[in-house]
């Protein structure tokens, strides 16, 4: 994996293409008003997990993703899970550059995190916060 890539390498990053949003005011109306299914979906498909792998860490159950599916939009708080993982795609996108790199770091298993996979400790805000700080850590090159 490359090392460093600054921030604007990244151009418009994960959140700005999934449709979330130029700000965080934008992201915070989109989250309120919830998110579409299809987020969800492509968020999925670019983190290269499941449907119900990925519903699993922001606390879908099986039969509520069918009826989000079948309404078309998420609730807000499960808005703000997607939000959550979007955002760390984005920052280790930012980080270590092709999404694939970024997608491959956040489902593999961290020595830092104790071996968890940093995307199964964003199923809490408190462990997104871990995954968050360790992206800080090695964006300014601090061992972990």
């Amino acid at each position: 994996m490359e090392a460093f890539r600054p921030p604007q390498a990244a151009q418009q990053g994960v959140l700005h293409d999934l449709g979330l949003g130029a700000s965080s005011a934008e992201r915070i109306e989109a989250v309120k008003a919830g998110l579409k299914v299809e987020v969800f979906a492509t968020l999925a498909r670019r983190l290269g997990v499941s449907e119900a792998g990925l519903a699993k860490v922001v606390g879908l159950s099986g039969t509520t993703l069918a009826r989000r599916k079948r309404a078309g939009t998420l609730t807000p708080d499960e808005s703000d899970h997607v939000m959550r993982v979007a955002a760390l795609l984005d920052q280790a996108t930012q980080l270590f550059g092709p999404e694939d790199e970024a997608a491959e770091w956040l489902t593999t298993p961290n020595l830092a995190l104790g071996h968890a996979t940093p995307l199964a400790l964003a199923d809490t805000e408190l462990g997104a916060r871990e995954v968050e700080d360790l992206l800080g850590r090695l964006e300014h090159g601090v061992y972990s």
